[in-house]
């Protein structure tokens, strides 16, 4: 029984090679005669695509690369002359030995396979590259799940001796490399390179090539049949020495299969998302922005420089936005400070946050605009509280102190908040919510809802938006909306402002004596070129920001923590400030920087201030409200700095005792202090008729009622009052004692 069972395999494999020697034959006669015409290789190259979108700077240079297509990891088309040698010659030497020598078709390798496919049941192939390569070019060719038919093999082989005919053998090799697929989604040698082994493919070794070509063979075949073939092939070309480490050098190898490219620049993600999300692009595409790439590395390099130096602070995030005054394009666009971050992901430039002090010039723009200040208007800046719907509002300075009274130059250029408040009394929250709209800043409701924390930047902002406000100040009033492309045509410019109210506002802020009183002379914010600059602190130090303008140029800086943690210690000269010092110095670099001409409407006068006030100087007014003297009116005397005052609680307050805290253990604050802000001294309160306590500042235990709070000297004199009430649950008074 056994022996017919040989006899009858014996027959079959007979016949087997007939028909094989059959085929080979018509094949033969075939290859004389194409089937198809094919692609020439300049029309293969110029229809590749990559799977990423290129975002460009505005000289052509790669700014970054966002990927568009997800069904395989194609890199850029890689010139044969840019492939490693390396490589070059692992894949001939696996794939197609006599590459060079056969003219698409390797009949020796056809004659071996047959031969031993026949005689020793082998199951080998005799596809040359130039036939893989038709393959890549054809779907028709492609192996299927139950391989290639005969006529398939035919077919193909036509099609390979076509190719050669019309193709060089480096053109053949190069299409090949750019093609084929590797291991997983990475096909061709750019993503092979760059992902996998994490380098330029003009810099594989010959370790590295020589796995590239066992993936070729088995693009999913596992680590131990790579170190196989691969070693192998390491021998076959001379080098056995790489096998040794050679699987663990494929295990650290195979890691990066998902890893992103290397040797790329990522120079401005959060721009390229934001520039794809106008302008939709596929795979393969390139768009050229109006950033510059130059420009670009400086403000990263400083964001990294000075982000390191305030992490003892809790910083860690940062933003940057410039933009040219001129044509509204930007030309350098950071999101965030990258690897220091903990939510790099995060486009701080786009997030809304915090304005704080940053929208103060725009109010004093309009206050100078309807005429109902100029810039030596005084402002008292002591004590305020204002009635709202949600109670009172009592807004306060950044460093708790005040300072009597003031003008609208050093009220501004200094940043004091009390002063900012009483103009928005004037101006009206309304009012100003409608201005802020028309300078392109996101404010989604009604100067209502803000109130009058308004003035002091309660409503959020993006630096983009803040930063292009900016500019339409740098530009006398002018708006116009930010343009992202080099090839955007730019948006008419709408009037916000009136030039001569938009030029003292610059004015002020490019005064460095103004801002003496809080920045001092000499800080990040002084130039030695004309600049004029804001700075901003939000609540609880959650924000901070620097933005600010030159005759070409305007910058805004965002730091803070993407994430919301409060910065400890940081202002605006010390955290934001000096990014932006940096930056506007860059950019003005050889290049003057001069404020511009006064517009029609702005006149020059000599100031003085009665009572020494302010010193005398000469400044700048709209139209006929310039004067040359400065008094308070008589029914307002100027304040003595030393008189002391009540600061907390305010007149009216009412306070609420917690019904879940025992009565003993709450306690409400009494502080007094002059109108600079120094805590006073000797001095006693006294609270319905019975004298409490003594100091600048007591803890007293309230109980329900109204009552009657005074301050006295250290002989009794009332130096201040204010009336209070408390509301909760029934406290003895004995327990005051």
């Amino acid at each position: 029984m056994s022996g017919a069972i040989t006899v009858e395999n014996g027959y079959g494999r007979e016949r087997s090679a007939v028909t094989r020697l059959v085929l080979l034959v018509l094949l033969m006669l075939a290859c004389g005669s194409a089937i198809a015409a094919l692609p020439s290789y300049q029309e293969v190259k110029d229809a590749y695509r990559a799977s990423d979108v290129r975002v460009l700077d505005r000289d052509g240079g790669l700014l970054q690369r966002v990927r568009r297509d997800y069904e395989g990891r194609r890199g850029d088309w890689i010139a044969l002359g840019d492939i490693s040698p390396a490589l070059q010659s692992a894949v001939i030497f696996s794939e197609d030995r006599r590459f060079y020598s056969h003219s698409g078709v390797d009949w020796e390798a056809v004659a071996a396979a047959a031969w031993g496919n026949l005689w020793h049941d082998q199951r080998r192939g005799a596809s040359t590259i130039s036939m893989q390569l038709v393959a890549l070019l054809d779907a028709e060719y492609r192996r299927g799940s139950s391989g290639r038919t005969w006529t398939q093999k035919i077919d193909q082989a036509i099609e390979a001796r076509e190719l050669d005919r019309g193709w060089t053998k480096p053109q053949i090799l190069e299409a090949y490399l750019n093609l084929v697929a590797f291991r997983g989604e990475l096909v061709g040698v750019d993503a092979l390179a760059r992902v996998l082994f994490q380098k330029h493919p003009s810099g594989l070794d010959a370790r590295e090539a020589a796995v590239a070509a066992a993936l070729l063979r088995g693009p999913n075949a596992s680590r131990s049949v790579l170190t196989q073939r691969a070693c192998g092939l390491l021998s076959d070309l001379n080098v056995p020495q790489e096998c040794r480490g050679l699987n663990d050098f494929i295990y650290r190898s195979l890691l990066h299969k998902s890893a992103r490219r290397a040797d790329t620049d990522s120079l401005a993600p959060h721009y390229a998302r934001l520039v794809l999300g106008q302008h939709p692009l596929a795979a393969g595409q390139s768009v050229r922005t109006s950033i510059d790439g130059a420009l670009q590395r400086y403000v990263m390099d400083s964001v990294d420089r000075h982000v390191r130096a305030l992490q003892a602070s809790n910083v860690r995030d940062a933003a940057v936005v410039v933009l040219d005054n001129s044509s509204g394009q930007v030309l350098a666009y950071v999101g965030s400070s990258g690897g220091l971050s903990l939510t790099a992901q995060v486009d701080n430039a786009r997030a809304l946050r915090q304005a704080g002090s940053t929208l103060k010039p725009f109010l004093y723009a309009q206050a100078l605009e309807q005429e109902r200040l100029t810039t030596v208007s005084l402002l008292n800046d002591a004590p305020l509280s204002l009635p709202t719907g949600n109670g009172l509002y009592i807004p306060q300075n950044y460093d708790k102190h005040f300072s009597g009274w003031v003008s609208v130059r050093t009220a501004l250029a200094s940043s004091l908040n009390i002063p900012a408040v009483r103009t928005l009394v004037m101006v009206t929250p309304d009012a100003f919510q409608q201005r802020l709209v028309k300078l392109g800043l996101p404010l989604d409701r009604s100067g209502d809802f803000y109130g009058y924390s308004l003035a002091l930047g309660s409503a959020d902002v993006t630096l983009l938006s803040l930063t292009n406000a900016y500019r339409a100040l740098a530009n006398l009033g002018r708006y116009s909306s930010p343009r992202f492309l080099l090839s955007s045509e730019p948006t008419p410019q709408q009037p916000v402002f009136t030039a001569a109210a938009a030029w003292i506002v610059g004015d002020i802020l490019s005064d460095r004596h103004a801002r003496t009183r809080t920045f001092g002379l000499d800080s990040p914010l002084t130039t030695p070129f004309w600049s004029a600059v804001k700075t901003g602190t939000s609540k609880d130090m959650r924000d901070n920001w620097t933005v600010g303008w030159s005759q070409h140029y305007t910058v805004g800086v965002w730091v803070g923590n993407s994430h919301g943690d409060s910065m400890r210690e940081v202002s605006g000269v010390s955290g934001a400030g000096p990014i932006w010092h940096d930056v506007i110095s860059y950019l003005q670099r050889g290049r003057e920087s001069r404020q511009p001409p006064k517009p029609v409407g702005v006149v020059s006068r000599s100031v003085v201030f009665d009572g020494n006030i302010e010193p005398a100087r000469k400044d700048v007014f709209l139209g006929d409200t310039e004067v040359g003297r400065v008094h308070l009116s008589a029914d307002l005397v100027h304040a003595d700095q030393d008189v002391l005052r009540i600061i907390r609680p305010v007149n009216g307050t009412i306070l609420a005792l917690d019904p879940d805290i025992p009565p003993a253990n709450q306690r409400a604050v009494l502080s007094a202090a002059n109108l600079a802000g120094s805590e006073a001294t000797n001095v006693q309160w006294r609270i319905d008729r019975e004298v409490v306590g003594h100091g600048g500042e007591l803890a007293w235990m309230p109980w329900p009622g109204k009552h009657r709070i005074d301050l006295l000297d250290a002989l009794g004199n009332v130096l201040d009052t204010v009336h209070i009430e408390v509301r909760g649950a029934s406290v003895r008074k004995t327990a005051q004692r």
